[in-house]
């Protein structure tokens, strides 16, 4: 069953991103296959991503508002497998995060370790601990809306892209990594007002 709870706008840091962008993209001319391909983003994907940005804000109406939420979906007849939101606060787990938790959803279902076949939409992009995952789990494709840049300036955050993350995977591990997409959607989560008091909260009880 998929998880039934779904658990401000600013100047980006995009010279850090743009950098890694190039280097990605100078490794790719240097060493082809080795290295995460790229996708066309399509209608289909944007689409997606609002619906996901949309169900992810549900959240602000619960005790635990979040702006991270993923998708598992079934890369070609793009069926739903799972849906889950960040948990980790009411799960006291750090691992707990959106990704994460759909991820281990999802396998259980189906229950196997590999998610090939399948893709993963996050209106975040994955901090070096999800991509990791999705690169164990085989997935397809990761597509995310805003970026770790973004979500840096809202909490501490493991800077890395995760495009940068998936090329040092092994040439069978490949993923494509696409975004961002749907940016102004998901970075519209952490500027909502009930989003806002709660990142105060987290800030305070540190």
């Amino acid at each position: 069953m998929e998880a039934k709870s779904p658990s401000l706008i600013h100047a980006p840091r995009a010279t850090r991103r743009e950098f890694l962008r190039g280097v990605s993209l100078a490794g790719a001319a240097a060493f082809g296959s080795a290295l995460p391909l790229m996708a066309a983003v399509s209608d289909e994907d944007r689409a997606r991503m609002r619906s996901l940005a949309k169900w992810t804000a549900l959240t602000f109406d619960t005790a635990n508002p979040v702006p991270y939420g993923a998708d598992i979906l079934n890369t070609k007849t793009g069926e739903r497998l799972m849906r889950a939101a960040n948990a980790v606060g009411p799960e006291h787990d750090p691992s707990a995060h959106g990704e994460l938790r759909t991820i281990r959803l999802a396998c259980a279902k189906l229950k196997t370790p590999s998610l090939k076949g399948y893709t993963l939409y996050t209106t975040c992009e994955p901090c070096p601990m999800c991509m990791a995952c999705c690169l164990w789990a085989g997935l397809d494709r990761v597509v995310y809306g805003a970026t770790i840049d973004d979500a840096s300036h809202f909490g501490g955050q493991i800077n890395v892209a995760a495009a940068e993350v998936a090329r040092h995977a092994d040439v069978d591990a490949r993923c494509v990594v696409d975004g961002p997409v749907e940016r102004e959607a998901c970075l519209a989560l952490f500027n909502d007002p009930r989003m806002k008091k709660t990142v105060e909260r987290w800030k305070a009880e540190k």
